[in-house]
């Protein structure tokens, strides 16, 4: 396993991640500590949930997992999107983050956490209030670094200029839907990070399926995938130029000889600012597929056919993005 900066930081992740979204729900506790042990053995050392993914049980999954393998793991949680129905139960406010982090230790057994996400924007909470508590959470040992999610490239170089000002951490990181099938953080948020030393974490980096060549524009849901398991998945697979994608990257790996899920990883692991991939898995077979694409070489023209067919994705709408409710 190949080991990367998470941004500018000394922090070094493994180049495959391990998300975890899909503990809980899609995979249930035994196989999900499966697939963290098997992850641990094959050196994978960043493990990436939140507090919300399956109604907490991800996180204390992953808690359970980790006894006695704790020193092993890069642990990443997130916190800020809805958890609850109360006004303070979302957001990055000082009373939701930190109620929030003592709660998320809790479940994953662990005094501290690696990587403290702030899961998306607040619109309603001042920037300095929130970097001012991270700032803390790290002061306190609770923390290790800081990270952003789901933030425009605007609202992260804003909140970098105000710890810069107010000499508090800065993010190291940020997540964002980054794939062959959405190629939006180029316009703005890669040449940011490069500039800033962001490291990138992308997530739904095979699009939630789509560049596996699983679902195509007959609207079949293959038993087990996230489409059949999770119906409101159904309005990513709306978009036909997309599906089109995904058959494409089914072509280009079969005559490279490799799985299309390894060649859209390997062909994210070529871009800049990338620090590692968080790629999920509800097998223990998938989680080795995907470790094939640290060490996928091929000819140059494939992966200038690839830029070239994916090359209208950098423009439109992201393929996801998750902000809070107005």
């Amino acid at each position: 396993m190949k080991y990367r900066p998470l941004g500018r930081s000394g922090l070094k992740v493994s180049a495959i991640g391990l998300g975890t979204n899909a503990f809980g729900k899609r995979a249930d506790r035994s196989v999900s500590i499966r697939i963290v042990h098997q992850a641990l053995d094959r050196g994978i050392n960043f493990i990436d949930t939140a507090n919300i993914y399956a109604k907490t049980e991800s996180e204390s999954i992953i808690g359970e997992a980790l006894q006695g393998r704790r020193s092993e793991a890069v642990l990443a949680t997130k916190a800020g999107l809805v958890f609850g129905p109360g006004p303070n139960d979302r957001g990055s406010s000082r009373y939701h983050l930190m109620r929030q982090l003592d709660e998320s230790l809790k479940r994953l057994k662990t005094d501290y956490v690696d990587l403290y996400q702030i899961h998306t924007f607040d619109p309603d909470t001042p920037l300095e209030e929130t970097l001012r508590t991270l700032d803390d959470m790290i002061r306190s040992g609770k923390v290790r670094y800081i990270g952003a999610s789901n933030y425009a490239a605007w609202e992260l170089m804003k909140a970098i200029g105000i710890s810069e000002r107010l000499g508090l951490n800065r993010f190291v990181s940020v997540q964002t839907s980054y794939s062959l099938a959405d190629r939006t953080p180029e316009r703005e948020l890669v040449p940011l990070s490069l500039d800033q030393g962001i490291g990138i974490i992308p997530y739904f980096p095979l699009a939630g399926g789509i560049l596996t060549g699983k679902y195509t524009a007959d609207n079949k849901r293959p038993e087990g995938s996230r489409a059949d398991k999770d119906p409101g998945f159904g309005r990513f697979l709306e978009d036909d130029a997309r599906l089109a994608l995904g058959q494409q990257v089914v072509r280009l790996a079969q005559a490279a000889g490799c799985s299309p899920g390894a060649l859209s990883i390997a062909w994210l692991l070529r871009q800049p600012a990338i620090a590692t991939v968080i790629a999920g898995a509800t097998r223990t077979e998938q989680l080795d597929e995907n470790l094939t694409s640290e060490a996928l070489e091929l000819p140059d023209d494939v992966w200038r056919e690839l830029d070239e067919i994916s090359r209208p994705f950098r423009y439109g709408e992201p393929f996801a993005v998750y902000r809070l409710p107005e």
